[in-house]
């Protein structure tokens, strides 16, 4: 079990060093770094390390997996990271195998759901809320591969691993056919992006050969079911589980083996198929959502994973012209959800109010791009427009950063302490 004291002081220690051009940045780098270990980390007697979200007290695989990943970047500075991220990923494992198809939970049995909403079955008291979302089920082995391929650490690639990962998978292949599955979801006296239509199923789709997803990474209802960064972003973690088969291989692993390698081509199929839509120019670019009926959504949402993301996530490089297109125009008035202002202009979010920025968003500008100066612009603007809080918060009104949502908000805060990692392996000072 890890002394989390003394890891405290190793991250500040390490905070400490680093002195950005822009005392703000400085200032806020060293802060969000050491917040997140000190304030939202509490680490169990099993060795599970729970991860609250920051100003709700429950822990989201997603949204944990996000905050502890940037700690790797340091791991040669502070070894322990190494302990620390296998036992969030411990927690992480423990909750899927309790729920695969729910989005966040409890620290303890019983500390209360967000609503009290139905499901096809009775919603567990560990869990905060029931809301399926595929990258949820996702960013776990996200960070158990980076975990190994930045350090080579393979203690956490247990038979209990391999078991929960199967889980996970057999999960993606029930919902390819979500029209046989049992899952639903309703919530009641809510907005309609709270709950899903059709009596908890969600809006109608056809067979595509992608993984329908109830819920998007910001907790809104997909409009239509199969939600493409999410798929994206499926097919790079079944790429690694499949290289870290090969490190650490399970019992009768062949059989698992044959399940990624039919969902793979099944999603690269559905993909190349509905998701990739063309522009009077003849160009491509990928839908945020579709159905397979042929409709479809173009929008880009500050959460991850998204378009903008694509290639932080692995899926692809930064200059592949699907991508570029792609970012073109979620990165203009073409995305509903892309707002410029006095101080800001980015992509929000349907879950923040209009003209709202995510610091998430403008940090993942500079994650997916290698211009040294560019990301360096992204460090500053944030930590400009923080309200002089020293916390990044979700959305930020762009003519008015004292106007924002979230006083506190692990996530975003890890992600600026990413870029800054990003910014420094570019050469940057």
């Amino acid at each position: 079990m890890i002394n989390q004291t003394d890891l405290i002081n190793e991250i500040q220690q390490y905070a400490m060093t680093i002195n950005l051009k822009d005392a703000k940045a400085t200032k806020l780098f060293q802060h969000a770094l050491v917040d997140t270990i000190t304030n939202t980390v509490s680490v169990r007697e099993n060795g599970e390390i729970f991860v609250a979200t920051g100003d709700i007290p429950a822990m989201w695989l997603r949204d944990s997996t996000f905050q502890v990943l940037p700690y790797l970047e340091i791991v040669h500075e502070v070894p322990t990271i190494k302990q620390l991220i296998h036992g969030v990923l411990k927690q992480q494992l423990t909750y899927i195998k309790h729920d695969p198809y729910s989005n966040a939970f409890n620290k303890e049995v019983g500390g209360g759901h967000y609503s009290n909403d139905t499901s096809n079955i009775p919603i567990s008291p560990l869990v905060w809320e029931r809301k399926f979302e595929i990258d949820s089920l996702c960013a776990p082995f996200f960070l158990a591969f980076h975990l190994y391929k930045k350090t080579g650490y393979e203690a956490h690639l247990t038979p209990d691993f391999w078991a929960v990962a199967e889980l996970a998978i057999d999960t993606f292949i029930t919902e390819q056919h979500h029209e046989s599955s049992d899952y639903l979801f309703q919530r009641t006296n809510c907005p309609p992006s709270d709950t899903l239509a059709r009596e908890g199923r969600g809006t109608p789709i056809n067979y595509t050969g992608m993984v329908w997803s109830g819920f998007r990474p910001s907790d809104d209802a997909c409009t239509y079911g199969y939600f493409v960064p999410g798929n994206l972003f499926i097919l790079v973690i079944l790429d690694q589980l499949l290289e870290l088969l090969a490190v650490k291989p399970k019992e009768d692993q062949e059989v698992l083996r044959q399940k990624i390698q039919k969902l793979q081509e099944d999603i690269s199929k559905g993909v190349q198929q509905f998701a990739i839509l063309n522009d009077e120019n003849g160009e491509s670019y990928y839908a945020y959502e579709v159905d397979g009926l042929g409709n479809h959504l173009f929008m880009d949402d500050a959460n991850v994973p998204s378009l903008l993301s694509l290639p932080f996530l692995g899926y692809m490089k930064e200059d592949n012209p699907l991508y570029q297109t792609t970012r073109q125009k979620i990165l203009s008035k073409e995305n509903p959800y892309y707002y410029s202002g006095t101080y800001l202009a980015g992509i929000g979010s349907p879950h923040t109010p209009p003209n709202y920025v995510w610091p998430i968003s403008l940090a993942m500008e500079g994650l997916t791009s290698t211009n040294r100066n560019f990301v360096e612009e992204k460090i500053d603007q944030i930590a400009k427009n923080d309200a002089g809080t020293l916390q990044c918060h979700e959305g930020v009104d762009v003519d008015n950063p004292e106007n924002y949502t979230r006083e506190w908000f692990s996530w975003a805060n890890m992600t600026y302490c990413g870029l800054v990692f990003h910014y420094l392996n570019l050469g940057g000072k």
